[in-house]
């Protein structure tokens, strides 16, 4: 397992790590200002040394030699910011490293916790429950929505056969036309004696009853 044990521990172990990059960083914007300042000293005497050079031969020899002293401390400035920029880099690249293993030793100590007491048996055994009573469900849902009574198909054609024929018979009569009566039966039914004497005292009563009006 990777270890961590030169960081130190807890709390302290970020603090001394934010504070050595802050001082870190901090001393290299020192050594950048001195080499901007070193810089600035050595053009100076490049300029004497090209002023005196055909006038005062010593006092341009002076200050090429201080040019030259200042060129040195510069190179072993840029040296030490070199050296110290590899350093800051690598203490916060280790850093980062450290924060990364932190969180992804807590993403898995999460996960652990997640899958503890869980098993492949128990996922199986509960998702099987879970589509039987999906299934359960559906066997109800269409229980439910089916009708009380069953209608007889026979007895809804008849009842549509006689809907369509008052339907037809509506349009004929609003359209001037009645519909044709049922033929007549092809022998017509026998009149007894009784009926016909009771028409002709019927056609009799009537006939007096005109007569005494008039």
């Amino acid at each position: 397992m990777f270890s961590m044990k030169w960081w130190g521990g807890g709390n302290s172990k970020k603090e001394n790590t934010t504070s050595a990059i802050v001082t870190m960083r901090a001393h290299l914007e020192s050594l950048q200002k001195r080499e901007v300042w070193l810089e600035g000293k050595r053009d100076e005497q490049d300029a004497v040394a090209r002023k005196m050079v055909t006038s005062n031969k010593a006092a341009a020899r002076a200050a090429l030699r201080r040019k030259k002293q200042y060129e040195t401390e510069i190179e072993k400035l840029q040296g030490q910011m070199v050296s110290l920029e590899q350093q800051l880099a690598a203490v916060e690249g280790a850093n980062l490293n450290y924060e990364t293993m932190k969180v992804m030793q807590q993403g898995a100590a999460a996960l652990k916790g997640i899958h503890n007491g869980m098993d492949m048996d128990k996922l199986d055994t509960t998702m099987d429950d879970i589509r039987d009573q999906v299934a359960l469900n559906e066997e109800i849902s269409d229980a439910i929505s089916r009708p009380l009574q069953e209608t007889d198909d026979a007895e809804l054609e008849e009842e549509l056969e006689l809907l369509e024929q008052e339907t037809v018979d509506a349009h004929m009569v609003a359209a001037g036309r009645v519909p044709a009566a049922p033929s007549a039966p092809l022998s017509a039914p026998e009149t007894s004696v009784d009926e016909v004497e009771d028409e002709d005292e019927e056609e009799v009563l009537r006939q007096l009853q005109a007569e005494m009006a008039m």
